[in-house]
């Protein structure tokens, strides 16, 4: 058998090189194109809603008591405090809160020895504010219309307002967060498949600020709303979210 020549081998070996060559650079490029496509990425933002009760009323209201000396107004608003006591007790509220008292010096105007329009002291009047918190989100709610039976017995109970929350919040957020997440990747498919591609992974995820309105509405706000005017609420939470495609 004759021995190729040394051209000929050569030629072979150049093949080879060329052949191996080519192969390793198909690869090269098939591995860069796998990771640019994997950098290809969809932003949505995925949100959550959620109708609440609320179950937690607090309702605020005051009364004063004035008199010409100091202890007369003290013994005045004790009265009227055993009275709002029975008010409340014959309802059904037991428990209430007292904000510290407030002091306040009545005057008027009036001409001194040499004619001129000074302010006298002529009195004090004290004020007395509550606060009841109640899971009766029903009753609470009837004090103030029916506060009105005290000024026949001399008191003028005034009704500071409502506020209507729901405690539960701090677990509804937690919830809504993985709802809307969830949403954010539903939304993502819908995406790529539209694109011809594949959803691959959640590469980030940003909570939004937390909505609590009055039911139905959608006002927002960069601080969150957090309504307390309403009985019934609506909570809204919102996830921006990065997926990668493949």
């Amino acid at each position: 058998m004759d021995t190729p020549s040394r051209p000929h081998l050569f030629g072979v070996l150049a093949g080879l090189f060329l052949a191996g060559g080519i192969a390793f650079a198909s690869l090269t490029v098939a591995r860069a194109w796998t990771r640019i496509a994997e950098t290809q990425v969809v932003n949505v933002t995925g949100s959550a809603r959620k109708d609440v009760r609320s179950d937690l009323v607090i309702w605020r209201a005051s009364f004063a008591a004035e008199d010409a000396s100091l202890q007369g107004a003290q013994e005045q608003l004790a009265a009227a405090l055993a009275k709002v006591e029975r008010f409340l007790h014959g309802r059904g509220v037991t428990e209430f809160a007292l904000a510290p008292l407030q002091f306040r010096e009545v005057t008027a105007r009036a001409k001194d020895d040499d004619g001129e329009t000074v302010q006298r002291r002529i009195g004090f009047r004290l004020t007395q504010r509550i606060e009841v918190s109640s899971s009766d989100i029903e009753g609470v709610p009837r004090l103030g219309a029916a506060a009105s039976v005290l000024l026949g017995d001399g008191v003028a109970l005034v009704s500071d307002g409502l506020e209507f929350i729901y405690t539960k919040a701090g677990e509804a957020k937690v919830e809504m967060m993985a709802e809307a997440t969830r949403d954010a990747r539903l939304r993502a498919e819908q995406i790529a498949t539209q694109g011809h591609r594949v959803l691959h992974e959640l590469r980030s995820a940003r909570m939004g600020v937390v909505q609590i309105n009055p039911l139905h509405s959608a006002a927002t706000s960069w601080e969150g709303n957090n309504d307390r005017s309403s009985l019934e609420k609506t909570i809204t939470a919102t996830v921006a979210a990065t997926f990668s495609l493949r």
